[in-house]
């Protein structure tokens, strides 16, 4: 079975049940400060919309599972979000999952995740390597970098615990805490999750435009590089009204580009 055979292949469908006791760590993992209540206190919480990612993370774990490519090299490459509805503060999400495209990348493939509820549509794109040359289509380039100098220019710093903290949502590949682990897979130490990372930009981002995180309406992003606890990103935005594109970097070196996020009023 070559990796195009996998497109248009169902993964099925889940039922994921959280308290509020979820969003509130979800926040914290992401570096909010305990002072902003409204995403800390459940009495005032507004579920941030990328939480939505921690509860379809079955998705992509369950095409790796079924052996579509081998989970010690592939990647988390991108990400994409259309937000339907807000999230409540507890409750339960019916998901379906698909693999809706495959792309031809030469010596890789590209594995879109699909993933459908009635309060989000996410896309993973799961970059893997060895699986491509079969014969299909190279797929959408990423956007360029916007011309002209930013309208934000953000430091945003990451720590030691956020890792540990992160994967109790859900994302417990070894790689985040173990340095064995990390070292398996080319890694000097343990690495930020790259969903955490782009969370933290959305949330900066949101915060530099004076509207609330919570109004997140879509997000996209690639994951150039990983970002290590400690590290300072710096998030540089293009603004056009609620929508923004942006980048972060690490010392100069790309970590996430071709971002994209969209607020509501």
């Amino acid at each position: 079975m070559n990796a195009g055979d996998w497109a248009g292949r169902g993964l099925g469908t889940r039922v994921v049940s959280y308290t509020d006791r979820d969003p509130i760590l979800y926040a914290l993992a992401l570096g909010v400060s305990p002072s902003r209540l409204d995403l800390v206190f459940e009495e005032r919480l507004r579920v941030l919309p990328t939480f939505g990612l921690t509860l379809a993370q079955w998705a992509p774990d369950a095409l790796g599972s079924s052996r579509a490519f081998d989970t010690s090299t592939a990647v988390h490459g991108a990400q994409r979000l259309r937000v339907l509805a807000p999230l409540p503060r507890a409750g339960e999400v019916t998901m379906a999952a698909r693999v809706s495209a495959v792309w031809d990348k030469g010596a890789a493939a590209v594995f879109d995740v699909e993933v459908s509820s009635d309060f989000f549509v996410a896309t993973w794109s799961i970059f893997a390597p060895g699986c491509g040359g079969f014969g299909g289509e190279r797929g959408p380039r990423a956007a360029d970098r916007p011309e002209g100098d930013p309208d934000q220019d953000l430091g945003v710093t990451t720590t030691a615990q956020q890792p540990a903290l992160y994967r109790l949502l859900g994302d417990r590949h070894a790689m985040h805490v173990d340095p064995a682990a990390a070292a398996a897979a080319g890694m000097p130490r343990p690495f930020m999750h790259g969903l955490c990372t782009i969370g933290m930009a959305v949330v900066a981002l949101a915060d530099s435009l004076g509207v609330h995180p919570a109004s997140l309406t879509e997000l996209s992003g690639r994951f150039a590089a990983p970002v290590f606890p400690g590290d300072t990103l710096r998030v540089q935005g293009w603004n056009d009204g609620h929508r923004v594109a942006f980048e972060a970097t690490v010392d100069g070196h790309p970590a996430v580009t071709a971002g994209h996020v969209g607020f509501g009023g």
